[in-house]
């Protein structure tokens, strides 16, 4: 640009007032400067904006045009500016959040409903997607914080604690009942029964997997399942043991629909909560961080 934005300003008051002594008083400048600032413009253009007259100033039409354009960009800056009183005064911004199925149903949507109980006006944008992959639209600044599970890797995210989280394994009474009376009382469970995965990559089932590689298991038939909920869906009828969150099955453990099986050794625990990173200074990732600490 080659004036600055308060010479436009200046400009734009004169343009719309048509008079240089009411532009000076709206804008508190002395008219001197005000008309060094207009000849200052029409000087490095090079063409007359203002015509002159004893009731005031007109704008030529190449002024018209320049005026258009100006009248553009600080309608803009005055609607970007409202836009932030409005979330100043009714607590309004925009939280990009990422989450698997399972983990938004137990884990963000209790802390949702009260954050938006105190913030009603909050924009929220969620995304269904696994920990890999919200972790890393999290480092890249595509999400401003992940429901996750956390594993030993962090990377370069924040993370705030909600509640330590138990991976067990879970299948029907029946179904438990049923491989006793066909394998014996002291059946190898993981190698004779259908044990129900999640996918390979998912960071759930490499914790598994290094529990299955400290213990010595190797399961001889295992059925992989993209979700969570699936998993536990697929337990409850009866179609093999599956390797779930303790905590996301309580209601069917407390009921007797589902049951614990007995390991020699339990999975180490683990711990959900939300990932962020400390970088980002979005006020609505703020303002929900202080509601769910």
């Amino acid at each position: 640009m080659n004036q600055t934005l308060s010479a436009y300003r200046i400009f734009y008051e004169v343009a719309r007032t048509g008079n240089i002594s009411k532009a000076a008083k709206a804008m508190a400048v002395s008219q001197p400067a005000i008309s060094k600032t207009i000849a200052r413009l029409e000087e490095q253009s090079g063409i007359r904006l203002f015509d002159r007259s004893s009731r005031g100033v007109r704008l030529t039409p190449e002024g018209e045009l320049l005026y258009s354009y100006v009248d553009d960009a600080f309608g803009y800056i005055e609607k970007g500016e409202d836009e932030l009183r409005r979330i100043k005064e009714f607590n309004v911004g925009h939280l990009r959040i990422g989450s698997s199925t399972t983990l938004c149903r137990y884990l963000l949507l209790p802390y949702l409903k009260d954050f938006l109980k105190d913030y009603p006006h909050m924009k929220i944008s969620i995304s269904n997607e696994d920990s890999i992959k919200v972790m890393k639209d999290v480092e890249g600044r595509r999400l401003d914080v992940g429901a996750v599970v956390l594993t030993d890797t962090r990377g370069s995210c924040r993370f705030l604690k909600i509640l330590d989280v138990e991976d067990i394994f879970v299948c029907t009474p029946e179904y438990l009942r049923n491989l006793r009376l066909l394998e014996g009382e002291d059946v190898d469970i993981m190698e004779h029964g259908n044990i129900m995965l999640l996918d390979k990559d998912n960071l759930s089932r490499k914790h598994i997997d290094e529990y299955f590689r400290e213990q010595g298991i190797a399961p001889r038939r295992m059925l992989e399942i993209s979700t969570m909920d699936l998993l536990i869906d697929f337990a409850k009828i009866g179609l093999g043991i599956a390797a779930v969150i303790k905590e996301f099955v309580a209601a069917e453990l407390r009921d007797g629909v589902l049951i614990e099986v007995p390991m020699k050794a339990k999975v180490r625990k683990r711990q959900a909560g939300f990932a962020y990173l400390e970088t980002n200074k979005n006020e609505a990732l703020k303002s929900f961080l202080q509601s769910a600490g």
